[in-house]
């Protein structure tokens, strides 16, 4: 199939693959097949995992990060860049260096830095360089409340004008909007807060659903590009990706 051929735009999806397909780059790519949008990728670590147990990684040398991500580019100029699971300061050095500067492409940035059983995903190297060289470079993060406090190096928020003011001041870093997810609360509703540079914090509400599901932040973050990538604004973008999410765990 030709370029001209090409109807559908398509997102880069930078992550980690997950072994039980619950997280990770086989639920990312689920994700953008459901709305719509081709799939690039560029693995930057092979998990072998349950839905309970991280039992081992294996990170992918840089300049294999680093070739991936310039033959997908080669390829087809993705819509969006879609960034998860990064593990080493190496892997993140890898990924800023490969993205070319000088095509202004959206990157969606879902910090995953520990799985669901507790295991650390990002070591401290990658926390740090990862605040200095590729936030600045973000459209969006979407951080749960304790990935927001360890960003910072502060203590977890425990209400949500705390939440407002760390997100605030992660937008010091240089990103573009803050998406802060709710899960990790309590309370009839899971709220979460989208913080942007010139706007007041605006509230996405939904019915808290008493179904789990792994893999939740890297759907909403992959709705999220998939929806940047058919041009639709942050903030809308991330209200359907909301309810994209929401309508997942109804059916449960």
């Amino acid at each position: 199939m030709g370029t001209n051929d090409i109807t559908k735009p398509a997102v880069l999806v930078v992550a980690g693959t997950d072994s039980s397909g619950g997280a990770g780059l086989i639920r990312d790519i689920q994700t953008l097949n459901e709305l719509n949008v081709d799939a690039l990728c560029a693995v930057t670590a092979v998990t072998a995992q349950t839905h309970i147990q991280m039992m081992g990684i294996q990170h992918i040398v840089p300049h294999v990060i680093q070739q991936q991500i310039v033959a997908a580019f080669a390829s087809r100029v993705p819509a969006v860049v879609k960034i998860g699971m990064l593990g080493t300061a190496d892997t993140v050095n890898a990924v800023i260096t490969s993205i070319p500067v000088s095509i202004n492409v959206p990157i969606v940035l879902d910090p995953v830095l520990l799985s669901s059983s507790g295991s650390v995903l990002l070591n401290a190297a990658g926390v740090e360089i990862l605040q200095q060289h590729l936030l600045p470079r973000t459209t969006l993060i979407t951080p749960n409340i304790p990935e927001l406090a360890a960003l910072l190096h502060e203590s977890i928020a425990d209400d949500e004008v705390t939440l407002i003011a760390q997100a605030q001041r992660l937008l010091g870093s240089g990103v573009t909007a803050v998406l802060v997810k709710g899960g990790h609360n309590i309370g009839s509703e899971s709220v979460d807060l989208l913080i942007t540079q010139n706007s007041p914090p605006l509230r996405l509400a939904a019915p808290r659903v008493a179904a789990r599901m792994r893999g939740t932040g890297c759907t909403l973050a992959s709705a999220i590009a998939a929806n940047l990538a058919h041009g639709v604004s942050i903030v809308d973008a991330c209200k359907q990706a909301k309810h994209f999410v929401l309508q997942k765990l109804q059916e449960l």
